[in-house]
């Protein structure tokens, strides 16, 4: 019998997923480098992200027939061959001259999606140009209702298949990494009409379903009451973040928040999560837990400056392994098999969490430079 696919061990020169991070860190600049690790002020909320992943056990079961794993899964009417997506992250030109572009052609050839920034280049058009495959517009609100609606007209036209507001951004938050550093990223430098996002509510929200068809996503959700909302307003898909730890510090690990925006959602709505996942057991976990999609950030940044659109395939190559060897040595075929009975919760904690604790092997890696 063959050996399952997800079982073969990959190849190319990057073999292990921290092997991206000192990669990363020899062709960033300091500057660059603090704002892809950083967040706000004490970085509590980042921390407590890893936190939350590394505070549950996964629970095995056995004699399970598991010669054929299949971790492929189909959201917004795309087949997605991981249940992980890119992240918007902001100028992903700092860490390969073409940005979203690089980023999503890499994703499109693997089988996963990107969900492009609004403050990222090359922008909505050429980023789509690059990227056939499944593909989600992120918005940061900075106009009216006329202003949005033209954004989210042009993602239709140019194939996104769904669109992402950005709700956790009413304030600018204080990044210390960067403000010690006096570093300012040129879109934030630039950015106009913020009073927009700061204004923008349920009635907001409301217009949006009544006037467009494409799935809406609301991202930055930490609460179960407004996970309730979304659903009684009709929004498609719920995204569990806390924006990496970057906006309010001092709070909950996205994994934490998860069970109970699952309660109130109740299979009315997809439900996304990020926060500090970066193996394919964290993937694994957060599936079981109810979630239907988990995007990574700063681990495709890691990949993306260490060797472009090669270094983002091949870090979706390790996550599929990954998580294959996950699944099987839980005794899940599928995703759907995964549910609350394989997480085993209030483990005990090995590491003391940080941007990077899930990579032990970096403290041995004489490039890297925390």
């Amino acid at each position: 019998m063959d050996e399952p696919k997800h079982l073969h061990e990959p190849g190319g020169d990057f073999q292990c997923l921290h092997e991206f991070i000192p990669a990363a860190r020899k062709k960033l600049s300091d500057n660059t480098w603090g704002y892809l690790v950083g967040a706000a002020e004490s970085e509590t909320t980042l921390r407590r992200n890893r936190l939350a992943i590394d505070s549950l056990a996964l629970r095995p079961r056995i004699c399970v027939d598991v010669s054929k794993i299949d971790s492929t899964t189909t959201l917004f009417g795309k087949p997605w061959r991981l249940p992980v997506f890119l992240s918007p992250v902001g100028s992903l030109e700092s860490f390969d001259p073409g940005g979203a572009a690089t980023a999503g052609r890499a994703a499109s050839a693997f089988g996963s999606p990107i969900m492009c920034s609004s403050v990222t280049h090359p922008g909505l058009e050429e980023i789509a140009a690059a990227t056939p495959g499944p593909k989600i517009f992120q918005l940061y609100v900075r106009g009216d209702n006329a202003w949005v609606d033209d954004v989210v007209k042009r993602a239709v036209d140019h194939g996104y298949d769904a669109f992402a507001i950005t709700v956790d951004t009413a304030a600018y938050s204080r990044r210390e990494r960067d403000i010690a550093g006096r570093f300012v990223k040129p879109w934030r430098a630039a950015a106009t009409g913020h009073m927009h996002q700061a204004g923008f509510t349920w009635d907001n929200v409301k217009h949006f379903k009544d006037k467009h068809q494409i799935p809406l996503i609301l991202k930055g959700i930490a609460t179960a009451e407004d996970a309730a909302i979304c659903c009684e307003n009709g929004v498609d898909g719920v995204y569990v973040s806390n924006h990496g730890g970057r906006q309010l510090d001092h709070g909950r690990g996205s994994l934490d928040v998860l069970p109970e925006v699952m309660a109130a959602v109740r299979g009315r709505a997809k439900v996304l999560i990020d926060g500090s996942f970066c193996r394919g057991t964290d993937v694994v976990k957060a599936i079981a837990l109810g979630a239907d999609a988990v995007g990574m950030g700063r681990m495709y940044c890691y990949a993306l400056a260490a060797d472009g659109d090669a270094g983002v395939h091949k870090m979706l190559e390790l996550m599929e392994h990954e998580i294959g060897v996950a699944m099987a040595l839980s005794g899940a075929r599928t995703l759907n098999e995964l549910n609350p009975s394989f997480i085993f919760r209030n483990a005990p904690v090995v590491a003391q969490p940080h941007q990077h604790s899930a990579f032990p092997l970096l403290q041995e890696t004489p490039e890297y430079r925390g």
